[in-house]
Parts: C-alpha cells; structure tokens; sequence
C-alpha cells in the first residue's frame, strides 16, 4: 500500500493498480501541489461535508467516473450534483473493486455551505480502508475519543491519519494518546497548518510518537509512505 499527502486532510491510497482519494481538498489548498485535473482515481472517500474535506470531490468524480462514497445524507447531496454515489453509515462496510471501506465514528460536525444556506451532511466519520491486506485509518476531523482503543482492538492498523491542528479538531497531545490507543504503526499527522488557528509542529510530534514506539511521518505534500 502506497499512501501519498496532498496537504490538509488529503490523502491518495493506492495498492495493485487501485487509486482511492479521500478528502480531497486541492485547488483550495495552495499547498497541495497538484490539481484536481490530474487526478486518476476509481473512488472518492469523503469523511464528512465541510468544504476544506469535500474539497474538488465533484470535478474528480465527474473526469473519473467514479463513485463517491460517504455517509448517506452526504451521498445523497453528491448525487444531485450530477456524478455517482454510494451512500453509507457509521459502523457500516461495504466490498468494492479491489478496496473495501469502513466507516467509524468521528466526533465533530458535518454541513455543506451553499450560499447562505447550510445543508445537513449526515454524521462525520472517520474511514478504515483495506486494500491489499493493509489497512489504513483516516480519522477524519474529530476530537479524542475513548472508542479509539475498540478501532485499535478490532482492527490491526498499518497506518493511520491523525489531525492535529487543534481548536477545530484534537491535539497533538490527544493525538498522542490517540495513535497508542489505536494501535498504529505508522502515523501521519494532518490537518495542521492549512490556516491560522492550526498551526502545530509536526516533526515535534511525531518526536513524541517515536517515545512510544510508534513511527511517525510528518509528510510534506506530494510525499508518500509506503506499508
């Protein structure tokens, strides 16, 4: 499993010819270093609806021809918007081509601004994604929360995506505890540094994650892991 970061929360997840984005915020992220036009991929992941996750889903999905998977109610608004959909819930899985997706609790917020109108996005989640017999956990934005260690007992994490911005999403410091109690052996912390308000020290961090045995990769956009 190769896992690349395109900056913020994005990350492309590819393994034997199958390429899966999720959250895929790219031409409102000057740092991303790539643009939505070059994407290739055979799904979108969404975590939930806020528009620096949903990013350039519509576009991509659209030049791909490829669905869009994420909580129903977010599913659902995608499918209106003219590209196709499969909409799911939190604690559900679903088989695809080559991949299978797992949806896990993420606590946080989900809406989808258009104009002055907000629109519920159905609960956000976090997304375990299976692909070659590696797994990769994205938890989405969201704070610290005890049902980590039960993600961490049920499931053997190859790597996992931590936020760590703060204010909007945990810490680096319940990030920390996050990732032991998931039981990652990897980490790659994201949600930092897109705007004022997150900035954090990734290096720092994934100092601290070394302390406890655990890798961390403070990746810089267009870097990959490899598992």
């Amino acid at each position: 499993m190769n896992i690349t970061y395109y900056g913020h929360s994005s990350m492309l997840v590819e393994e034997g010819g199958v390429r899966v984005i999720i959250d895929p915020l790219l031409s409102g992220n000057p740092g991303s270093g790539i643009k939505p036009s070059d994407v290739k991929v055979d799904a979108v992941v969404l975590t939930h609806g806020h528009s620096d996750h949903f990013g350039d889903c519509i576009e991509i999905a659209k030049q791909n021809d490829c669905p869009i998977i994420a909580v129903y109610e977010l599913a659902v608004y995608c499918g209106t918007q003219g590209v196709k959909s499969h909409g799911m819930n939190i604690g559900g899985s679903a088989q695809f081509d080559g991949f299978k997706v797992k949806f896990t609790p993420a606590f946080h917020s989900s809406s989808i601004s258009v104009g002055d109108t907000w629109i519920y996005a159905g609960q956000p989640g976090g997304v375990i994604l299976t692909m070659g017999g590696k797994t990769f956990y994205h938890a989405g934005d969201t704070s610290l929360f005890g049902d980590m260690r039960l993600i961490g007992e049920m499931n053997h994490i190859d790597a996992a995506a931590l936020p760590i911005g703060d204010m909007l999403t945990m810490g680096p410091e319940d990030a920390l505890l996050a990732a032991q109690w998931i039981r990652a052996r990897h980490v790659i912390p994201v949600h930092y540094d897109t705007f004022p308000g997150i900035k954090q020290d990734a290096g720092a961090f994934c100092a601290e994650l070394a302390k406890t045995g655990i890798q961390g990769h403070p990746l810089k956009a267009g870097e990959s892991l490899e598992i």
